[in-house]
């Protein structure tokens, strides 16, 4: 029996922003039924805890209580709508990304102070329902491996460049799906034995302009992606924008 995947890419949950794609996305899964939603991860920004601008006159006023409840806000915002359509629920998996997970853990490691302080454990994922994976721990369903991204070569980077879904598949040898670069890319090759290997970029889910990234904001995409008769690895998918979602959930 072949399932349906729904990935929601990089989400990045702010506070003192609009979250109102995050109900959309709810009603946009109540509506697709998927068996199993995962996100790749980085569904909450943290600023409070990034490192790069630390000390300069846009980090302030930030505070790690204002970034968790973002992020558990957002949850409930997009839990309410598929809970109210009282259908059975999917299977939701959290492949969590370097702005979540790794960011707090980078914290607790660089000030010893915070241990049992702040916690992975404030983002409140597996209380909403997900099943929360550690940062580049892969996970497999129904043949396709997901994670926030996959490390190469022996220094562990990010996959990247012009052709990442390419380099996925050169380099893992199997079907897989990231996040992570914002941006969106896609790529088959069929082995001897008519086996297919899938390498598919995912882009990412905001609905704002990312100071940091400043001329790479165009190059970015914002959405979904809804994956049918997934079997095996071998699936049939579908970009389904954010303006898109806007103009069909309002």
């Amino acid at each position: 029996m072949t399932k349906t995947h729904l990935v929601i890419p990089d989400p990045h949950a702010s506070p003192d922003e609009d979250l109102s794609r995050f109900t959309l996305l709810g009603k946009l899964i109540a509506s697709v039924k998927p068996d199993t939603v995962v996100c790749i991860g980085d569904w909450a920004d943290m600023p409070s805890l990034c490192s790069y601008d630390r000390g300069t006159k846009g980090f302030e006023g930030r505070r790690y209580r204002k970034d968790i409840e973002a992020s558990c806000l957002a949850q409930e915002m997009m839990f309410r709508p598929i809970r109210e359509a009282k259908k059975k629920l999917p299977r939701f998996i959290m492949t969590t990304g370097n702005h979540d997970y790794a960011r707090i853990e980078k914290a607790i490691q660089k000030d010893a102070v915070l241990d049992g302080t702040i916690s992975v454990e404030d983002l409140q994922y597996k209380d909403f329902g997900w099943e929360a994976y550690p940062f580049l721990e892969p996970v497999e369903v129904d043949g396709v491996y997901y994670a926030h991204y996959f490390p190469t070569g022996v220094m562990g980077r990010a996959t990247s460049g012009e052709h990442q879904a390419y380099t996925l598949l050169t380099k893992q040898f199997v079907s897989a799906t990231q996040g992570h670069t914002h941006t969106r890319d896609f790529c088959e090759r069929t082995g001897p034995d008519g086996r297919r290997l899938l390498g598919l970029v995912v882009g990412c889910y905001v609905d704002r302009v990312h100071e940091y990234a400043g001329q790479a904001n165009k190059m970015w995409w914002s959405g979904v992606v809804v994956k049918r008769g997934v079997s095996q690895g071998m699936y049939d998918h579908e970009w389904i924008s954010l303006d898109r979602i806007k103009d069909e959930f309002k």
